[in-house]
């Protein structure tokens, strides 16, 4: 993996995050994200769909007209929501039921439209891929954590409903973590959604900061370190 193989992951997973970071696409984050197993759905289904998209939207980007890009990077976004919509019909069809509109919704995600403007129609194949990849994992990881926080706090449950998405046989799945707990009301309502995402960013924002303050203590011993060594001579 080469640096700017790196670079792709990096800024998708951590330092451009959609949802930590850029804040895009947070009614689909806060809405669906009440249990870890809707989370994941459509943490996965966006991700499908941000890496067709962007891979299209590579291969056409010096065949469409630019007074037509933006309709037609829509239209390319749209096929594959159907696409994906019609699979989870087909396969996941309880899953699909419980997402309900946000799967159609994925159309309008600010942030799909804004790689395959921004990287998609700039890049190559394979560097688009990745950042389709990347971008939907980043967002996917946020839905989960905020899933699993209010899952936790609203019903004391872990993984609960796991057969939506695994089958029949994965209700083993399920942990059950605080029996007879009454639940957390703020947790599973939209306010308890909003608190979810400020502690997750302000997580972000304090490892961020210790890891600056970290690499500003390494310089900085460096550079002491530097001036200390005696001149080699000649």
């Amino acid at each position: 993996m080469n640096k700017e193989q790196r670079d792709i992951i990096h800024q998708g997973l951590w330092q451009s995050n959609t949802a930590l970071v850029q804040l895009l696409g947070l009614c689909p984050l806060l809405a669906v994200s009440g249990t870890v197993i809707n989370a994941l759905g459509l943490g996965i289904a966006t991700t499908l769909v941000m890496a067709g998209s962007n891979v299209t939207v590579s291969l056409i980007r010096n065949l469409v007209r630019p007074e037509l890009r933006i309709p037609s990077f829509v239209l390319v976004i749209a096929s594959f929501v159907t696409a994906v919509e019609l699979l989870m019909q087909a396969f996941l069809y309880d899953l699909y039921l419980v997402l309900g509109i946000f799967i159609p919704l994925i159309v309008t995600n600010c942030v799909i439209i804004a790689r395959a403007e921004s990287f998609a129609s700039k890049n190559k194949v394979g560097p688009s891929l990745l950042d389709g990849l990347a971008m939907g994992a980043g967002f996917t990881a946020v839905l989960v954590a905020l899933g699993a926080l209010r899952e936790i706090l609203g019903h004391g449950t872990l993984l609960a409903q796991a057969e939506l998405m695994f089958g029949d046989g994965a209700q083993w799945l399920t942990i059950t973590l605080l029996e007879d707990y009454r639940g957390y009301l703020l947790a599973i309502l939209p306010p308890g959604a909003f608190l979810g995402l400020g502690l997750l960013i302000a997580l972000k924002n304090v490892i961020d900061k210790r890891r600056a303050q970290a690499a500003n203590v390494r310089m900085s011993k460096a550079v002491a370190q530097a001036t200390l060594e005696p001149n080699p001579t000649r």
